[in-house]
């Protein structure tokens, strides 16, 4: 195996293609990734969730990566990381073009609401299910990708 980095449209194509990446964000140096659906627009990667800890830490600190994979074998594989700044939006006046217009990309792709709108139980308690949009401003793209040899 040998490891290349990936070429800007290499990481294009499988951003593209992508559906579930994991968003990293952070609070007091703590760490916390989760599972979510994005979809890419050249400048802003669009999600849907609804209010819990992901979204309390990124209102405090807006800055996240996100990590997108496609992996055939432990030999044959490709990650990408995109760096960027969270930007929710909200119901007012200002964002409603925006948040329409992720609601547009994101209903182009299967079951674009799950997992980020499903009934959840915490601690024995059901969350509100208050929906959030909100958008990745892509500030960097790295990528890397495992090659079979032999």
């Amino acid at each position: 195996m040998i490891i290349h980095e990936m070429s800007r449209q290499e990481i294009k194509e499988l951003l593209t293609r992508a559906s579930i990446g994991r968003l990293a964000c952070a609070k007091d140096n703590q760490p916390y990734v989760v599972p979510l659906r994005f979809v890419y627009n050249s400048v802003y990667l669009y999600s849907f969730t609804t209010v819990g800890r992901k979204i309390e830490w990124m209102r405090e600190n807006h800055k996240v990566c996100v990590e997108f994979d496609e992996i055939d074998a432990t030999n044959s594989w490709y990650t990408v990381l995109v760096t960027g700044r969270f930007e929710e939006l909200t119901n007012a006046p200002e964002h409603v073009a925006e948040r329409n217009r992720a609601h547009e990309l994101l209903n182009k792709k299967a079951e674009w609401w799950e997992p980020g709108f499903v009934k959840t139980i915490i601690r024995d308690e059901e969350r509100p299910l208050e929906p959030v949009y909100f958008r990745i401003a892509i500030s960097e793209t790295t990528g890397h990708k495992a090659v079979k040899t032999g």
